[in-house]
């Protein structure tokens, strides 16, 4: 199934399915993580499309991938390298990525991710069982300000990747029984329609199932986590000159089978 959330006409937070008739939206009734149904009642187009989760916590992974790994010059890690995201980074689809001024930065990236949910409690998954544990897939973009990241953080990612609306995530929910191997998507990135990221899930140096026995070993994950599995080459950053974020951009993250997330940048009013 493909969930989306929404505002109603009565401003009411709402799910639904698209149903493909002229963009139409079939509502849903129920909780995302105890089981949504199908109600019959149909909605029209313009909607006001929000992230399709309302994350409890967001964990993101660094250098997850073989070739992203070789174009920042760093080693292959051992490990799945940890960062969080704080919960005011969230942004919905269509709506603007601002770029800091109060602690400004002139060097914010765009990086496009497989996100998966996390539909129950989840504690010292194996491998084996691991995929048992999604509610499903959306798209993100862990945005990301290198400067202060990697200059100016003290060695910690979390400034850098924790400002206003730095983790937009949309536009729907895949559920997981659609995704039977998240690890086999076409992955990419347009800025200004141009292609910066065009490749495969099967780069990530560590796939879904270890990434959360991993996060899983000795932790519990609650409903609504929301793992960030870490981006491929064609960042900004790694560009020759850089291509950094400005106002008037627009960017575009794309996942087979999930589809296209679009969010125009702004500068922090």
């Amino acid at each position: 199934m493909r969930v989306i959330r929404f505002k109603n006409a009565e401003g009411k937070t709402v799910f639904g399915m698209p149903v493909y008739e002229g963009g139409a939206i079939e509502v849903l009734r129920g909780d995302l993580y105890t089981g949504l149904e199908r109600t019959g009642h149909i909605v029209q187009p313009p909607l006001s499309l929000l992230a399709p989760v309302d994350p409890v916590a967001i964990l993101g992974i660094g250098l997850n991938y073989r070739r992203h790994a070789e174009e920042s010059g760093a080693k292959v890690p051992e490990f799945p390298v940890l960062f969080s995201k704080s919960l005011n980074t969230l942004q919905h689809p269509g709506e603007p990525i601002q770029l800091p001024t109060k602690l400004p930065s002139d060097e914010v990236d765009y990086e496009c991710e497989l996100a998966v949910v996390i539909g129950k409690t989840c504690k010292n998954a194996t491998r084996q069982n691991a995929l048992d544990y999604i509610l499903g897939y959306t798209a993100a973009n862990d945005v990301s300000a290198r400067d202060w990241q990697l200059k100016r953080g003290g060695g910690q990612w979390s400034r850098g990747k924790s400002f206003d609306t730095f983790c937009p995530l949309g536009p729907c929910l895949v559920t997981a029984d659609e995704i039977p191997n998240p690890n086999a998507l076409r992955i990419g990135t347009r800025l200004n329609g141009d292609v910066v990221q065009d490749w495969n899930t099967n780069d990530m140096i560590f796939d879904v199932p270890a990434l959360i026995e991993f996060l899983s070993a000795s932790s519990t994950l609650l409903p609504g986590t929301v793992i960030l599995t870490g981006t491929p080459h064609g960042v900004g950053m790694a560009a020759r000159p850089p291509r950094w974020l400005k106002a008037g951009d627009v960017v575009t993250i794309e996942i087979e089978k999930i589809g296209a997330l679009t969010n125009p940048v702004a500068l922090e009013a």
